[in-house]
Formats: structure tokens, sequence, C-alpha cells
């Protein structure tokens, strides 16, 4: 299917004069288009040229699980907008109900839902009732929280304080006191040599914790698997020591699924993989595959009840609001995309797909020396790019965009570790819709084996 589109060379001219895009310099749009995308349907989307590409990327960000033109999805929100568009998060909606019991049904041990504005608004609510659990029970003293080197939780100012990439973090400090942070897990890049990487990856965290002091530390922020700063699947062994941990000390888990959330790595949650209780998770993009703007954080009763122990205390409750937290178009179009998943298996559909796509980035592997390392979960995958497999010395980063480049000149989205570690943004990153078909899995990686060999030849 290929699109005529009209003329909107005005639009693209305000783009131009009026827009600051995400992530990206803005010096080049002097001279040439800024990228606008028009349409989109199922795994495929379209530019203002009418060059179709296959979105390896679920818009760009991890966010479009169930694909683009989901007829049903916008009937939702456009049937919940006219009864009821608004209404602040001090009062309930019939969507917010709804999605809240059907997604802690898919969640054992999580029972309350507190609706926000984004990912980085959702973790600094956890961030938030941790410090007010330090307070209400430990006279202030138990408000540190961990978080892990790599790891990415947001773009506010705690939230890059809690951040380990430190090149996205750069030149927005001083940060916020209060967070300290552990090593990372990734035994491809190992600290040691030992033979049970992910346990002793794990004791590192308890190592921070007794320096710091159990009595300081309140909190502990994972992402299940590192998103943007590598595609990182934690070894074996590593989160049970980890579940060990936080409760041999009293400190509340935190999972940050904002990227893993909602089918991303073949079940509803990463942290299901493992069998881990948390107490607190985050989650975002994929809740309404970017239909509507949507953002959780979900806790326990037991975390849930120390916000009400004391009714006569003004200040015993959780003082927070987030305004478009009271916007109904995300639940609504939540329970459709839930819907979804369920009725087309798409779960198990991200695992199949997953395992094609892991095969087809080993079979690379043989082929281009350059593919260091190959790695994921579900349709949420990796490839590190190296100049020396000996050494794992890291591919020149500006080959490796030159890489994402030649897939795009193809037709096909591909992403790349952007701006995180100084030296380390080597990793070419796949997550295609959770829709994906064995034709498109290998149709994403024949492209990335002819951008390799031309940009590595």
């Amino acid at each position: 299917m290929a699109i005529v589109p009209n003329d909107i060379s005005d639009v693209i001219e305000a783009d131009r004069k009026s827009v600051w895009h995400h992530l990206i310099q803005h010096k080049p749009f002097e001279s040439i288009d800024p990228r606008v995308m028009v349409e989109g349907k199922g795994m495929r989307v379209w530019d203002a040229t009418g060059k179709e590409h296959l979105d390896a990327v679920s818009g760009g960000v991890w966010t479009v699980n169930v694909g683009y033109g989901r007829e049903r999805i916008a009937n939702a929100v456009r049937d919940q907008l006219l009864q009821m568009p608004y209404f602040a998060g001090s009062a309930g909606s019939i969507p917010g109900a709804k999605f809240a019991e059907k997604l802690t049904e898919r969640m054992p041990g999580m029972t309350r839902v507190y609706y926000t504005n984004s990912g980085s608004e959702a973790n600094e609510k956890a961030f938030k009732m941790i410090r007010q659990i330090a307070h209400k029970k430990y006279g202030g003293k138990k408000h540190k929280i961990l978080f892990r080197e790599r790891d990415y939780h947001g773009t506010t100012i705690a939230c890059l304080s809690a951040g380990g990439q430190p090149e996205r973090n750069a030149q927005y400090g001083p940060y916020t006191p209060g967070f300290v942070e552990v090593p990372h897990c990734l035994e491809y890049r190992a600290q040691v040599e030992t033979e049970n990487y992910g346990e002793w990856a794990a004791n590192q965290i308890e190592e921070v914790i007794l320096r710091e002091g159990p009595d300081t530390v309140g909190g502990l922020c994972l992402e299940p698997v590192t998103a943007g700063g590598g595609v990182i699947v934690p070894p074996k062994g590593y989160w049970e020591r980890v579940q060990e941990i936080c409760e041999k000390y009293d400190i509340l888990l935190h999972i940050d699924e904002v990227v893993c959330g909602v089918g991303r790595t073949g079940t509803w949650f990463g942290y299901q993989h493992y069998g881990i209780k948390p107490d607190f998770v985050t989650m975002a993009k994929g809740v309404a595959s970017g239909y509507a703007a949507i953002a959780c954080m979900v806790t326990t009763e037991k975390v849930f009840d120390m916000f009400k122990e004391d009714a006569d205390d003004p200040m015993s409750y959780f003082r927070d609001i987030s305004t478009f937290g009271g916007c109904t178009a995300g639940p609504a179009a939540a329970l459709e995309n839930l819907a979804i998943i369920e009725e087309e298996e798409l779960l198990a559909n991200t695992t199949a797909m997953g395992d094609r796509m892991i095969a087809n980035l080993k079979a690379l592997q043989e082929k281009h020396r350059v593919i260091g390392d190959v790695r994921g979960k579900g349709l949420f995958c990796g490839a590190e790019l190296v100049a020396d497999r000996a050494t794992k010395e890291p591919a020149d980063e500006k080959k490796v965009q030159a890489v994402v480049g030649d897939c795009m000149a193809q037709g096909v989205i591909v992403g790349a570790t952007n701006r995180s570690l100084p030296g380390l943004n080597n990793t070419l990153c796949f997550s295609p819709a959770l829709i994906s078909t064995a034709d498109d899995i290998d149709q994403i990686t024949m492209a990335v084996d002819k951008a390799l060999t031309k940009v590595f030849s």
C-alpha cells in the first residue's frame, strides 16, 4: 500500500518554524526538511513524501504495541470523550475503575492503580511514596532510593537523579539528593570473572546498602530489562537475589515497566518472568499503545494502607495529584488495548516472534564480526556492535548511527542507544509491534544485514 499525500508543504514549513522536536539536533533543518509522519497501518508508517517504512521501534520509543490503525480503540476514545472527557483524579470514572480492575487482575499481589501524566511522573509518585513512608515510619531517615547504572527512569530532575545514563543526565544538574547508584548487571561486559554473575551483580546492591547504611535506604528502583541503556536482560539468579536483599533490609522494590509493561517481553509485565513480588510497578508507553496518553503507578494493599492509618492526621494521606491523570481517554483506550492483546493472543506471538528475531540476529552474528552480543526478551531485542570481538571495544557511534540510517533508507526503522553512556552508544535496538509476523521479522533483519555489510565492509 502506498499513500499519495496532499501537498503538505505548509505543514512541513510550520514544523520547521514552530516545533521543537525531541532528542534531535535541529541545525540540519535549516537546509533539509524535518521528518513528518502522516499515516500508519498495522506495522507500516508513511512519511510526508509518501515513503513506506516498516516500523521496528513501535513509534520510535517502544509504544505502539498493537500496531497502527486500530479503529476499535479510536472509537472507544471518541465515545468516552463525548460521555465524560475529564474529571480530576479526586473522583473516579467508569473507564478508570474498569481498567484498574482488569489491570490488577493480571498483576497478582498488586491492588491499587494511581493514574498519572507520564512514565516519568509515575516513577516520581513511587519516589514520593517511599519518601513519605520514610517520614511516617522512620523519622525521615530511610529516604534513600537506589537505582542501577544504565537504567533510565524519566526526564524530570528527580528521575534523572535516579538515572544511570551519564550522557542523558549531563548538563541538567545539580540533581535531587538521596539517590544512590548501584552497578549494572550486563554479563557481556562483566566487571569480574565469576561462575554466577547474576548473583554477584545482585550482591553488589547489598554492598551499596551496607555502605550507605540499611537504616537509610528505603527503595530500590530497577527496570526488569534495561531499555535505553542497551537492552540488558539480567543474568540467571539476579532477580531472586535482589528480592532476598530487599526483604532482608526492609527495602521497597520498585519495578519500572514503562518500556517492558503490557506485553513487550511476552508476559504482561517483564518482572513476571522472574517470580518476584514488587511493591511498586510503573508503566506508560504500551498501556494504550499510544492511542491516548496514560501512565500508572500500581502498588500493593500493604503500601496503600500506610496512607490511611490515621484519618485524623491531615498530613497522613498521599497529598498528590496529576492533572491529566483524570483524563478518561487513556483508560478507555487501555481497556481496548488489553482486549486486543488477549483476543489476538499477542503474548504468545510476541514470544514466538521474539525467538525468531533472536535467532535471526544470532545468524547475523555468525556472518558479521561487528556483532559482539545478541540479547533480548520477547520483542525487545538488542545487538551490541563492537570494533573488536576479543577486546569488546565498542563500535564507533557514527557507524552505529550509519547502520540505523541505512536501514531507514531501505524503508525499515530501527533504533540504537542514543546519548546514554559515553562511548557505549553501540547497541542496535528492536521493538516491533506485538502483531509482527515472521515476514516482518525477516524484513527487519535482512535490512540490518545489508546495512552492516555496507557500513562495515
